[in-house]
């Protein structure tokens, strides 16, 4: 049969995965980094066979960061026919998604986000494999204390990506019987951070725990920077890109990024061995950074749940594929699902952005 197929031209069949997400806007350049990284994996598998002799096929669809439109593309990749959307972006848009998974019954794995919500209550669809915003943003707060700092600002989006990480930093503050000396917002959909800057100098802040996006975070920066502010900036890891880097510029180094995956260059880390191993072969030259090991962990768990699922793959069977996984390593991590905890792994670390413009550990 296989012959008779090949011979009338015809292509194995294909397992459709959809994407939405931001490849364009204040997050794209992490984005195409963490879909690099998917891709990395997903390309090998492929190349190898498939799973259970089908190929996968991904369908990326740009969502420019805004949530209402994440939700028609969700939607729109539902009627296409995906058995599962894989690796969107963001927590507005996330939660915007969420209703069309009820809808069309289809499994969200790996959002790349550490939104609350996607974890308590746990929601039936979703599969994180990252840990949480919270315990990032705590974390930074406990560290920041553990140096010596005591006056500690935090600036925040305004929306519930931005409520989200403010609420662990303030689990933070909690613990360790302190207030921020400053607490401020900013509009996600028009960013003036001119004024920021210098309330940062007049509250006389020694760090500040920044809950943004992209070039907010950037301009952000920028701005409290001129103002003459000297405060350590600890951001969060949805902003752990090789592009961040590049758009801070000269104001790179110093800044503290809280990561959710290993040393991207730590060869004794299995999963990055892996990951090095396939960039040297397939992408030479290429570079790894902490989004494309994100994405690249996110391909491995996709992958699983395919396999458990068997040959022509529904929706319904991924779902109870991944609530079976009981300390699945993917390299040197364990995720485990069930119908109670979609959480996959707790896994939280800082690194700091060195001269030579690199995350270092």
């Amino acid at each position: 049969m296989l012959c008779l197929a090949a011979a009338a031209g015809l292509a194995p069949a294909q397992v459709l995965i959809g994407q939405t997400s931001s490849f364009s806007g204040p997050v794209a350049a992490g984005v195409k980094e963490g879909t690099d990284g998917a891709k990395l994996y997903l390309e090998a598998v492929n190349d190898r066979g498939g799973v259970n002799g089908q190929k996968i096929e991904l369908l990326s669809l740009d969502d420019k960061f805004d949530p209402k439109l994440a939700a028609d593309n969700a939607a729109e990749l539902a009627r296409k026919g995906v058995v599962a959307l894989f690796f969107n972006r963001g927590t507005p848009q996330s939660q915007a998604i969420l209703p069309v998974l009820d809808k069309y019954r289809l499994p969200l794995i790996a959002p790349s986000t550490g939104a609350m919500l996607l974890h308590k209550p746990v929601h039936p669809w979703v599969f994180n494999v990252r840990t949480t915003y919270h315990r990032e943003a705590e974390r930074a707060v406990r560290h920041l204390h553990l140096t010596g700092m005591t006056r500690i600002a935090l600036l925040q989006a305004d929306d519930s990506f931005g409520d989200d990480g403010a609420a662990g930093a303030k689990a933070g503050f909690d613990a360790l019987k302190l207030q921020p000396v400053l607490h401020e917002k900013y509009s996600r959909t028009k960013p003036d951070f001119a004024p920021l800057g210098p309330k940062l100098v007049q509250a006389q802040a020694q760090a500040v725990v920044f809950v943004g996006s992209g070039t907010h975070v950037v301009d952000g920066v920028k701005a409290i920077r001129a103002a003459g502010s000297t405060a350590t900036v600890v951001t969060l890891s949805n902003n752990a890109a090789s592009g961040f880097i590049k758009a801070l510029g000269d104001q790179a180094r110093g800044v503290v990024v809280s990561q959710v995956f290993p040393f991207e260059r730590s060869v004794a880390s299995p999963l990055v061995k892996e990951m090095l191993d396939l960039l040297a072969t397939r992408r030479k030259g290429e570079e790894a950074t902490p989004a494309m090991l994100e994405g690249f962990a996110a391909a491995k768990v996709l992958v699983e749940a395919l396999k458990r699922a068997g040959k022509d793959p529904t929706a319904e069977r991924i779902k109870t594929a991944l609530e079976g996984f009981k300390r699945v390593d993917i390299g040197g991590l364990e995720i485990s699902f069930s119908p109670t905890d979609h959480t996959g792994l707790d896994y939280a670390d800082l690194s700091i952005i060195g001269i030579d413009g690199k995350f270092h550990r």
